[in-house]
């Protein structure tokens, strides 16, 4: 199954409503990506431009925009953004077709 990271970032109420009653948040996000058939690898919080982040396991692409569309029409978030990973594997997949990709920079004379 792909894997995604997610950078989360909390609203200011958001923050309130924790300081004012402490919750674990990786249990609800464990539930939202095991809903779809997914698995959650891993939540963090961090310092900086991004409050948190999530690795998440799930079965395709769909899957992984309705959980992502879920959270983020819940607003609670100022800011959620995914990125599929890719494997070693798949990159190197990538690369051997990119050769085959007839590019043109803009302007270029064809």
């Amino acid at each position: 199954m792909p894997l995604y990271l997610s950078r989360f970032s909390y609203t200011p109420e958001t923050w309130a409503r924790l300081i004012g009653r402490p919750e674990d948040r990786s249990e609800a996000a464990r539930s939202y990506i095991e809903s779809v058939g997914g698995k959650l690898h891993g939540f963090w919080y961090a310092f900086g431009t991004q409050d948190g982040y999530n690795l998440w396991e799930a079965p395709d692409n769909v899957s992984m925009a309705a959980v992502a569309l879920a959270i983020s029409g819940g607003g609670a978030l100022s800011s959620f953004e995914t990125t599929v990973l890719l494997t070693v594997d798949e990159t190197l997949d990538a690369l051997g077709r990119a050769g085959q990709v007839r590019y043109r920079a803009p302007g270029a004379e064809r």
